[in-house]
């Protein structure tokens, strides 16, 4: 869709997103000019050890700010469509909803819809762009404000802004850094919407990447794997679903771990060292060192206070594949 300059100096906003990441950018704009007229978000989901009902983040947020909150199950149909439309708003911004926008949906706002997404597209489309990146190996990451169109992240570009993927960044740390960095990047395109300034970029789809949903069963470590793979794979895990091993028939989840290049002839899955630095395991290359780690029902300890209490030396940890 093509962007046209709004009249006035400030954007009538519908705001759409479900999970923390989404009620950073909602947070943002309520501190600026714009208006908000509307906050779509999904249903409320049973949560907790009681399942009970619970309201996403971003509907807490917009209900602490008195603000109509509308929950649909689906946009597809023509009553939620008219409900859209009656709210007559400049804009929708899209961060992380979870419903998928049909085109008569993404017509309705007077400029179209705005999506914010953690990758520098098109890199990473899909739902964990975060932790593919991670799990890649990538170098660096960022958010791009996209216009939406009815494919999967495949819209124009029209802003994006990258940082550096650290050694011991996990999914939480990068989901962090991103989030903030998505609702600055908004701000500065919604301004350049409103001076008429904006450049839209077409997309490579050659250098395209799917990043699949995380699955549990992608969490179980095959030590046969090399430790750097490992590592990787550990941080983008982390907080969930968390990467896991056996250990004398049941879990231990592995949070943080860091790759080691010295070598071992010992089987993959060996503890061939315990130390105040770590619980070093022997990998299908090189050695992987637990740092943090957690017992089925115990509360998550350093490899050092671990060691205490008791001791892995010598055991094998293994994987059901």
């Amino acid at each position: 869709m093509t962007l046209l300059k709004p009249k006035s100096d400030k954007l009538k906003i519908i705001f759409a997103g479900t999970p923390e990441f989404a009620a950073t950018t909602l947070a943002a704009l309520l501190e600026s000019k714009h208006e908000i007229c509307a906050v779509y978000t999904q249903p409320d989901r049973p949560a907790g050890r009681g399942r009970k009902l619970t309201p996403s983040p971003v509907k807490q947020l917009a209900i602490q700010h008195q603000l109509p909150v509308y929950q649909p199950q689906t946009l597809r149909n023509e009553e939620a469509q008219q409900q859209l439309a009656a709210l007559g708003a400049d804009i929708m911004v899209v961060v992380a909803y979870g419903l998928i926008l049909p085109q008569a949906a993404l017509e309705i706002p007077r400029y179209g819809c705005l999506n914010i997404h953690a990758s520098l597209l098109p890199r990473w489309r899909g739902a964990a762009p975060i932790q593919r990146a991670i799990e890649a190996g990538d170098a660096e990451s960022g958010v791009t404000i996209m216009q939406m169109d009815a494919g999967l992240d495949t819209g124009d570009m029209l802003h994006t802004a990258s940082c550096t993927i650290e050694d011991d960044d996990t999914a939480q740390t990068l989901h962090n850094r991103l989030a903030r960095m998505g609702a600055e990047a908004l701000l500065t395109v919604l301004q350049q919407m409103l001076d008429h300034t904006l450049t839209p970029i077409s997309q490579d789809n050659a250098l395209a990447n799917y990043a699949y949903k995380m699955e549990k069963r992608e969490a179980e470590i095959v030590w046969q794997q090399d430790a750097l793979q490992l590592s990787r794979r550990i941080r983008a895990f982390n907080p969930w679903p968390v990467c896991f091993t056996q250990w004398n028939g049941k879990p231990l989840r592995i949070l943080i771990a860091q790759p080691l290049t010295e070598k071992s002839d010992q089987p993959p899955g060996t503890v061939i060292r315990e130390s105040a630095d770590g619980i070093d395991v022997a990998c299908g290359d090189g050695l992987l060192r637990i740092t943090t780690l957690q017992i089925a029902g115990k509360r998550a300890t350093s490899a050092a206070e671990f060691r205490h209490s008791r001791s892995l030396l010598g055991s094998v940890l293994v994987d059901n594949k």
